[in-house]
């Protein structure tokens, strides 16, 4: 699919992820996402330089992929009414959201397919953005998933660890980012992100959808 489908795809996937976050949130009891204007679905609310624009660009120049990030939708832990399990409610959210999307797109797929579309000119190419989306959302969540900071899912395991573990899982956050650099240059990134995307897949084609 071309480029130019594939970004619009990408951008509103991330968009909705961080207002999930956000939105979680303000009904936990912190609105900081909210009076920061961040519960917006506009995409200059949340354009990351580097991973809404930079990187997207390096997968479109190089062949690879698309992929990226939003800009973080701040969170302030102090305010939610359950600071722990508050944290991975909305944490948690933000997979959610993707892993939602993949579900209605694949579902839209599946319509598409019933009437015949996905041979036909324009909704062909619709039924090929729908294939992208389950696709790209799926990555997203499962990628978030990893229990690495900043992800997602350092948040979501953090709520399960006893105090002890939690502090001293804490204090490697700022070495997140090259935990991540290494995962994803030895390949271990795929490992932990494609059985879950593949799961998935199977259970839409087990449903009907795909």
């Amino acid at each position: 699919m071309d480029w130019i489908l594939q970004v619009p795809i990408l951008l509103f996937s991330l968009i909705v992820h961080e207002f999930a976050h956000g939105w979680v949130a303000a009904r936990r009891g912190d609105d900081t996402a909210e009076l920061s204007g961040r519960l917006s679905f506009s995409p200059l609310d949340h354009a990351d330089p580097v991973g809404t624009v930079l990187v997207p660009m390096i997968c479109l120049m190089q062949g690879l992929p698309m992929f990226g990030w939003a800009k973080p939708v701040p969170v302030n832990p102090a305010l939610l009414r359950s600071p722990r399990w508050d944290s991975f409610r909305v944490a948690f959210a933000g997979p959610a959201s993707n892993l939602l999307l993949a579900t209605l797109a694949a579902l839209a797929f599946r319509l598409l397919a019933f009437s015949g579309a996905v041979k036909v000119g324009l909704l062909a190419t619709l039924a090929g953005c729908m294939l992208f989306a389950v696709q790209i959302n799926l990555l997203l969540a499962f990628f978030n998933l990893i229990p690495v900071f900043p992800l997602d899912g350092s948040k979501v395991m953090g709520a399960f660890l006893p105090d002890r573990w939690l502090r001293v899982y804490e204090e490697h956050a700022p070495y997140g980012p090259l935990v991540l650099l290494v995962l994803m240059a030895t390949g271990v990134v795929q490992v932990l992100v494609v059985p879950g995307m593949r799961a998935c897949l199977a259970i839409y084609q087990a449903v009907g959808f795909l």
